[in-house]
C-alpha cells in the first residue's frame, strides 16, 4: 500500500494543472518527494519557485487522489511499473536533459546502466536499410551496447530484431500507452522485447498513438542514449527530429550513407554534410562511445567492479604489445569475431588499459 500511495503521489503531481514534468522535477528537488510538495503551503511553494497561480492546483491534487490511484491500478494491471526520475533504474543520460519526464512507465526487465545508442530511420525502409539496421544492432549489442529505438515499422523494427538476434539488450520507447502496441503487427516483437529488454512510455495506459506523441517520444530516445544512428530518412522525418534533439543535448549523431539517387538517402547525407559521423561499420560507432562516456564522467560504469581476466583480452593485448594496430587488423590476427574485438576494446579502454590514437589505431597505455 505504501508503494502504491507513493506512485499515486507522483502521478498526481504530474497531472496537476499547470505542473507537468519540468515543474514537477523542480518541486521534487526542492521538497524531496511529491508527497511533501503536494502538502506544502503556498509560501513554501513560492519559495521553491512555483508561480503563485499554480498553488491551488496542487491543493486540488492533494485533496482528490482518486484519479491518480485509479491510474496506478491501471499501470499495475498492464504489467508495468513506475520508474521515477529519482530511481536508480531511470536512465542517467535522460535525467540530464531539460525535457526529462518526471517518471516513465516500464514493462519488462529493469533498465541497466550500459552505454546505449539509438538506431532510427524510415518506416518505409528499403531492404538495404533494414539489413544495415539489423546488422548494426546485432554487432552493437555484441559489443556491449544497448540498442534503443521506437518500435516503428521499417528501420526501428529491424534494429530491435537485430539486437534480439545478437542476444543483447534493446529498449523500445513507445508513442502510445505502455499497454498499446503500435503498429499492431509488432505485438509479437514487443512481447519478445519485454521478455529480455524493456518497453518504455511516458503515456498513461490506454493512450492512443496520436501523431503529436511521436516527437515527444523522440526526445526520450535521443535523451537516454549517447548517440543516434540514422539509417535511411527523408529530408523531413521523425528520425531527423531525433538526430536534431541528440545534437541539442550534446550527443553524437551518426548517419549511414545510401544511394545518391534514393530519396531515403537525403536525410543521412544532409546529416553527414552537417558534421554527423559517417557510419561504414559498427566500429565507427563504438569508436565514439568511450570519448562520449569520458565526457560524461562514465557515471553508469563508475561503480562497476574490475573485470575478471578474459582470454580474449589476452589475445588483443598480445597483439598490441608490438605497437598500435587498427581494429581490422586486430580482428584478422586475433581470430576473434569483430563484435568480440570491439567489445574487448571498449572494455579495455574504459579500464584505462588501451587508448585510441588518430586514425582509429589502438595502443596500450604505458604506465
Amino acid at each position: 500500500m505504501e508503494e502504491s500511495d507513493d506512485a499515486a503521489d507522483w502521478v498526481a503531481l504530474r497531472a496537476a494543472a499547470g505542473i507537468g514534468d519540468a515543474t514537477g522535477r523542480r518541486l521534487v528537488a526542492a521538497f524531496g518527494t511529491p508527497a511533501r510538495a503536494l502538502a506544502a503551503g503556498a509560501a513554501a511553494l513560492g519559495a521553491a519557485g512555483l508561480a503563485p497561480g499554480l498553488a491551488p492546483a496542487l491543493t486540488a491534487a492533494r485533496r482528490d487522489r482518486d484519479a491518480a490511484r485509479a491510474e496506478v491500478a491501471r499501470i499495475a494491471a498492464a504489467g508495468a511499473r513506475l520508474v521515477r526520475c529519482t530511481d536508480p533504474e531511470y536512465p542517467a543520460a535522460l535525467r540530464e536533459t531539460a525535457g526529462a519526464p518526471l517518471y516513465l512507465l516500464a514493462r519488462g526487465a529493469p533498465l541497466v546502466a550500459e552505454p546505449a545508442v539509438a538506431v532510427v530511420g524510415a518506416r518505409r525502409a528499403t531492404p538495404y536499410g533494414r539489413d544495415v539496421a539489423h546488422r548494426l544492432a546485432t554487432e552493437l549489442v555484441q559489443a556491449g551496447v544497448t540498442v534503443v529505438s521506437g518500435l516503428a515499422r521499417g528501420i526501428d523494427g529491424a534494429a530491435h530484431e537485430g539486437a534480439l538476434a545478437g542476444g543483447g539488450l534493446t529498449v523500445a520507447v513507445l508513442g502510445s500507452g505502455i499497454d498499446v502496441v503500435y503498429p499492431p503487427e509488432h505485438a509479437d516483437l514487443a512481447a519478445r522485447i519485454a521478455s529480455s529488454g524493456t518497453l518504455l512510455s511516458e503515456r498513461p495506459p490506454g493512450e492512443a498513438p496520436l501523431p503529436a506523441h511521436f516527437p515527444a517520444r523522440n526526445r526520450i530516445i535521443a535523451g537516454m542514449t549517447l548517440g543516434t544512428v540514422v539509417v535511411e530518412a527523408a529530408e523531413r522525418s521523425g528520425a531527423l527530429i531525433t538526430a536534431r534533439l541528440a545534437v541539442d543535448e550534446g550527443r553524437e549523431v551518426f548517419a549511414v550513407p545510401g544511394r545518391i539517387d534514393s530519396p531515403l538517402a537525403l536525410g543521412p547525407h544532409r546529416l553527414i554534410q552537417s558534421g554527423a559521423k559517417l557510419v561504414a561499420g559498427v566500429d565507427d560507432v563504438v569508436a565514439e562511445l568511450v570519448p562520449a562516456l569520458a565526457r560524461r564522467g562514465a557515471p553508469a560504469l563508475a561503480g562497476a567492479a574490475p573485470a575478471a581476466a578474459d582470454p580474449a583480452d589476452d589475445a588483443v593485448l598480445a597483439l598490441l604489445a608490438a605497437g598500435p594496430l587498427g581494429v581490422d587488423r586486430l580482428v584478422r590476427e586475433s581470430g576473434l569475431a569483430a563484435p568480440e574485438v570491439l567489445a574487448r576494446i571498449l572494455d579495455l579502454e574504459l579500464r584505462g588499459v588501451v587508448a585510441q590514437l588518430p586514425g582509429k589505431q589502438i595502443t596500450l597505455v604505458r604506465r
